[in-house]
């Protein structure tokens, strides 16, 4: 909807102008029809309806307020006339209800409400009140008056007939009066419908005389009445009332047998009054008189019969003939007579397939009730009819039932009708039913409120969304629901599922504003956006302190999108609006631009909203060539080689209303290339840059295709597609069409890189992987190492497995010499995995000169026996060969009787599974490792001299203590298991003669045994002569 240009039709705010709103259609004209309920007309606050022009000029008051209904009195005063509006499309005629229209009837006014039907040349046609009933003071009242001679003094009489007619209600439905005055003859002093006011009655019968006469015919008289003053001005249906004032009896008594009869038979009632002035004046009996006058009167005569001492007397019985003659109010009073008089009818209205539903708020005692109206005449259910749904003893509640009307269609049920009713049980609740001539209701359905004063059901709306003539959704509005700390409102969603209306979520107010009523009015629009769905508006008039706001929600094949697609606030169209989105009609153009166009209510003010025309732009891009080849530079830029190519950016604007098939609309749109990289592989040959950006105009229905050139320069990555990122919008957004929020308005089109593979651009790699090492076997050491010949290195047992590996002390290192090759078609996002034993660290990977691609390895922090490396990214060529050599260092920390090293090739593209099994190395050895150990020893006595003495008799005392110290330390880099040390001590000669005696051994090695063997005893107790200068070593 445009909120630049609204067009905003002011009225009286004391008015309350925009109360309600309706789209008005006059032969093709349109108008807007817009509610002020308060209203003046001349001294009373009536209320009124205007009449305005869509486009320019001022409204014109309807003047409905002056419209009366006959035969009532009526108070229009406050009746709030335009409180609520109801178009009929079908002859474009509509309804404007005065819910508190009200009637007198005797001492009360009831409130029953009536609305008016204009047609749609904004005449009015026809009164609508099916609540009305007759008062019952409908009465025409005949008083027949005695004028004889005897009637002495007459002033008394005249005071009688003043003071009895100013208690009379009389006016138009209620009483009518009218006066004969009998003698010897009778005469019409008025007739019954010659004053139609109390006033004018009482003037009329102040200047009535005396006719005089020396005969009194009472039966005459009476006959008179019922036969001539009835019939004129007598009315249809009416009650008739006969009083009867005499003073004597009657000349023509026979007659009066035949004359009561006939009364009877007319069903006059009557009242009769003897006035004994001149029996008293003269001392006569009156008993024959009074027996007269009682047979005149009415059964039973304690309520029909009077009788006073004389005509001064008269004064006294006012007020008890005015209350008797009133007592008849109740005689045919029954339920419906007294549930309907303050039905507030009107309150809402709805019109149907045959009629017209009227809510009646005030009916059953504030329950509520709907009405019908037909062509062929009226519908009231019963009170019982709701008791099923309104039980008797939620009575006193104030239901208000009929708050809201409206209709549903379901595809069993047909035509089903739903009310609301706010105050049912405190939490509100909804009904769905059908309403029968006989008075009685079918209810199918009930739906209740959840939050005690939300005053769930105050509003309702039926949503055809696919137009298909079956309601899809009914909106259920609670505009006091209180939530999250606030009176915020909300709107319930029904969607009808086998005939019945299942809960499927609500529409929220998406700002939260205090005390917001959002739901305080909820409209069923045809279609804005022009997607064939029809959509809905929900107003919230006190949002944004009571400026008031609506939300557009779109319908979507059979359901409604609970996201509001447009808010509108007042702030947006003009200073000063309030209570804006107080009412919400939409359906009709009314600019004829083949747009359904938004009326909205507010204080003082009428608001019309045009739509705005929806496109789609559709968008394509494509590529010429198709795909980038890298292999085939085809241009230059900025002095270097390049590959150059063109991209095709098309639109075509479809505009969804054929009213605007040849319109055109200016777009802008951005296009980028790569523009998730930081630096791009594309640039536009204009400029060199990565961006473009232009203004277009389109024309609808038609392709427009604009031609951005751009090349690639040399590049890392030549496996992900080079990317363009178009963005487009309306280059005026505020004017004019607006985009189809649901179409999209970015593209993303990838255009890839030729993989220089055959035509099926399938590439099918042949990987091959080829690793070697130079750690000798045993037989290889024994030769290259030890320098010994094949027959002495062949008597080592080790020389004869050739799976064992030497390590040699000194290696610090084991080198991989490795080859990968590719034999068959490009491979792309080739890596090589590398993996090796615990016992091993990766050192270094060095690739020689004349490879034809690039490897590089990333460490992988978590998986420190293993690494991945890229080959020649971002692929690997077909027939290309990448020489490397591994080094990797032995663990200080893991020693392992073997090693393995794993060298694994793959790539994305798909390899043959008959060649894959060439793309691992396995290394894997078996291990001895050469130990590089150092001996040492020392001795704390560098000598000892053994000297001849034969003179020794024991070996007490024959030579100092010494230690002497052994060390053995492993120079090598790889521990030694197993290490055995055999030390030999000489304690005795050959002779037996004791050398040393061995006091202790000592160790400061952990995890090291000593274990002392040998015969320690076997010497000679006392020393002997012996020649050890020719033994080569000392001990046994």
């Amino acid at each position: 909807m445009d909120t630049r240009k609204p067009r905003i039709i002011a009225g009286s705010r004391a008015a309350f102008f925009g109360y309600t709103v309706q789209q008005h259609d006059i032969g093709g004209k349109k108008w807007l029809v817009v509610g002020a309920p308060l209203e003046t007309n001349g001294h009373q606050k009536t209320g009124d309806v205007y009449k305005c022009p869509v486009t320019h000029g001022n409204c014109t008051k309807l003047n409905l307020g002056r419209v009366t209904l006959s035969n009532v009195s009526e108070r229009k005063d406050n009746m709030r006339l335009g409180l609520s509006l109801a178009t009929n499309p079908k002859d474009n005629s509509f309804l404007a209800c005065s819910p508190l229209w009200s009637h007198e009837c005797g001492s009360s006014y009831y409130t029953t409400g009536m609305c008016s039907r204009v047609n749609s040349n904004f005449r009015f046609s026809k009164t609508v009140a099916p609540a009305l009933q007759r008062c019952q003071t409908y009465m025409d009242i005949i008083i027949v008056l005695d004028g004889s001679n005897s009637i002495y003094p007459w002033v008394e009489v005249q005071h009688f007939l003043i003071n009895i007619l100013k208690k009379f209600y009389i006016g138009p439905g209620q009483i009518q009066v009218g006066v004969v005055q009998y003698g010897e003859d009778v005469v019409h002093e008025f007739h019954l419908n010659d004053y139609r006011s109390v006033r004018d009655v009482v003037e009329a019968a102040s200047h009535i005389e005396q006719r005089g006469g020396t005969e009194t015919r009472t039966a005459f008289g009476i006959e008179f009445a019922r036969s001539e003053a009835f019939q004129k001005g007598g009315r249809k249906g009416a009650k008739k009332v006969m009083i009867v004032i005499t003073d004597g009896e009657s000349h023509d008594s026979p007659d009066l047998e035949k004359v009561i009869q006939q009364s009877e038979r007319d069903n006059v009632t009557r009242y009769a009054v003897a006035v004994l002035g001149y029996y008293n004046r003269r001392g006569i009996n009156p008993e024959a008189f009074l027996n007269e006058i009682k047979y005149i009167a009415s059964d039973p005569d304690d309520k029909h019969f009077f009788n006073v001492t004389d005509e001064a007397a008269l004064k006294d019985i006012v007020d008890a003939l005015g209350d008797r003659i009133f007592s008849l109010e109740g005689t045919n009073k029954n339920e419906t007579s007294f549930g309907l008089e303050m039905s507030q009818t009107g309150f809402s209205s709805h019109v149907v397939e045959d009629g017209i539903l009227l809510g009646a708020v005030g009916a059953y005692d504030w329950n509520g009730a709907v009405l019908k109206e037909t062509s062929g005449g009226k519908v009231i259910p019963l009170r019982e009819s709701y008791l099923k749904e309104f039980p008797e003893e939620l009575k006193n509640h104030g239901a208000y039932l009929g708050y809201t009307v409206t209709s549903v269609v379901s595809s069993r049920q047909g035509w089903v009708y739903v009310a609301g009713a706010p105050r049912f049980n405190h939490t509100g609740k909804a009904i769905l039913f059908t309403m029968h001539n006989n008075r009685s209701l079918t209810i199918h359905q009930a739906l209740r409120g959840e939050q005690i004063g939300s005053y769930y059901g105050s509003e309702i709306t039926s949503v055809d969304i696919d137009g298909d003539g079956v309601t899809d959704v009914l909106l259920v509005g609670a505009p006091m629901y209180f939530s999250e700390g606030r009176e915020q409102g909300r709107v319930y969603v029904y969607n009808l599922r086998q005939n019945r209306f299942v809960y499927n979520g609500t529409l929220k107010d998406a700002h939260n504003y205090q005390n917001a009523r959002f739901g305080s009015s909820i409209a069923s629009v045809r279609d804005l956006n022009q997607d064939s769905y029809n959509d809905v508006v929900v107003g919230a008039p006190l949002e944004d302190n009571h400026r008031g706001a609506i939300y557009i929600f779109h319908g979507f094949q059979a359901r409604l999108l609970k996201t509001p697609k447009q808010r509108i606030a007042a702030s947006d169209l003009a200073p000063g609006l309030q209570y804006f989105g107080c009412s919400i009609h939409g359906q009709l153009d009314l600019n004829e631009d083949g747009l359904v166009d938004l009326a909205v209510g507010a204080l003082g003010n009428a608001v019309i909203l045009w739509s705005r025309p929806v496109v789609q732009i559709n968008a394509s891009l494509h590529f010429e060539p198709s795909k980038i080849n890298i292999f085939h530079r085809d241009c230059k830029r900025s002095g270097r080689d390049a590959t150059c190519l063109a991209a095709f950016l098309c639109f075509t604007p479809v505009f969804l209303a054929p009213h605007f098939e040849t319109d055109t609309v200016g777009i802008r749109y951005n296009a980028t290339m790569d523009e998730r990289r930081y630096a791009p592989r594309a640039h536009l040959d204009e400029g060199g840059d990565r961006y473009t950006n232009r203004a277009i105009l389109l024309s609808s229905g038609q392709e427009h295709c604009e031609r951005i050139n751009f090349h690639v320069l040399d590049t890392a990555d030549y496996v992900k597609p080079v990317t363009f990122w178009v963005e487009y919008s309306l280059e005026d957004p505020d004017h004019g069409p607006v985009l189809d929020d649901g179409w999209p308005t970015t593209l993303r089109v990838s255009v890839p890189f030729w993989n220089g593979c055959s035509e099926d651009e399938h590439c099918v790699p042949d990987l091959l992987l080829d690793a070697r090492s130079d750690l000798p076997t045993a037989m290889e050491y024994c030769q290259r190492v030890l320098g010994k010949t094949v027959q002495d290195c062949s008597v080592y047992t080790l020389s004869f497995d050739t799976t064992v590996f030497i390590i040699e002390s000194t290696r610090r290192r084991v080198p991989v010499e490795a080859v990968l090759e590719n034999r068959g078609e490009n491979a792309y996002s080739t890596v090589l995995n590398i993996s090796q034993s615990t016992n091993l660290q990766f050192a270094s990977l060095i690739q020689k000169d004349d490879s034809e691609g690039s490897i590089e390895c990333v460490n992988e922090e978590r998986r420190l026996h293993k690494k991945v490396c890229n080959v020649s990214y971002p692929f690997f060529r077909a027939k290309a060969k990448v020489a490397f050599r591994l080094d990797f260092e032995f663990s200080k920390s893991v020693f392992l009787h073997h090693l393995e090293i794993r060298l694994t090739a793959g790539s994305d593209s798909d390899e043959d599974e008959s060649t894959k099994e060439d793309n691992t190395a396995l290394l894997r050895f078996h291990l001895k490792y050469e130990a590089d150990v150092l001996f040492t020893r020392s001795s704390s006595l560098s000598h000892y001299e053994v000297k001849a003495n034969s003179s020794l008799e024991s070996y007490d005392g024959i030579g100092p203590p010494f230690s002497c110290v052994f060390k053995i330390q492993n120079l090598g880099l790889f521990p030694i298991h197993g290490v055995m040390m055999k030390i030999t001590v000489p304690i005795a000669t050959r002779a037996g003669n004791r050398l040393l005696m061995l006091r202790d051994f000592l160790t400061n090695q952990v995890n090291t045994s000593c274990n002392i063997w040998g015969n320690s005893t076997e010497y000679r107790h006392a020393p002997t002569e012996e020649d050890l200068t020719r033994a080569p070593q000392l001990g046994t």
